[in-house]
């Protein structure tokens, strides 16, 4: 990919990142030295208010957008810098469900390496392993089949991990994963 790019196209792509990081950084130190609004604020405070949202939000969306990319140094930065590892995004996920979902192995071990608990279940009661089995990442399966989740654990159709493996086809994968993690 790196090789159509032009030394200054890849210069440009790194102050973008680096800007972006300072951005953040930014947003989530005033989100987080904000004040708490409370019902004594007078509808004035309405533009504070939404402007809090409007930027929680954006940490919101770039915290996810770089877990389903793989950006293990965003993740690194927002979690060291007090962002809750386990947050949930409006469809119910942690960065550790979207990272699995979406092959990301390494922001997967650094998402697990941070703390991130691969037993949390989303709105359908299915876990991050689950998202890895869908989408057949054999190795994204090994890392958290090691983690010591409730075996009798079921999502919302009441299929465990094993009846769920079964489902998409995935039953000899998840029985690879679990031999290699042990």
């Amino acid at each position: 990919m790196f090789s159509s790019l032009s030394l200054k196209s890849m210069f440009v792509l790194l102050c973008a990142n680096l800007g972006a990081s300072i951005i953040i950084s930014a947003l989530y130190v005033s989100y987080s030295l904000a004040a708490p609004l409370t019902a004594e604020h007078s509808h004035k405070d309405k533009p504070v208010e939404q402007a809090i949202e409007k930027q929680t939000q954006l940490l919101m969306d770039y915290y996810f957008a770089a877990a389903r990319t793989g950006d293990v140094e965003v993740l690194t930065h927002f979690i060291e810098a007090g962002f809750p590892v386990d947050q949930r995004n409006a469809q119910s996920y942690t960065a550790l469900m979207v990272s699995a979902y979406n092959g990301q192995e390494l922001a997967t071990a650094a998402l697990l390496e941070q703390g991130a608990n691969a037993c949390l279940q989303d709105k359908r009661g299915n876990t991050a392993i689950m998202g890895a089995v869908i989408k057949a990442e054999f190795s994204i399966m090994k890392q958290l089949y090691s983690q010591e989740c409730d075996a009798e654990m079921t999502n919302k159709s009441g299929m465990s991990l094993e009846e769920f493996a079964t489902f998409w086809g995935q039953s000899e994968r998840l029985r690879d994963a679990s031999l290699a993690a042990k």
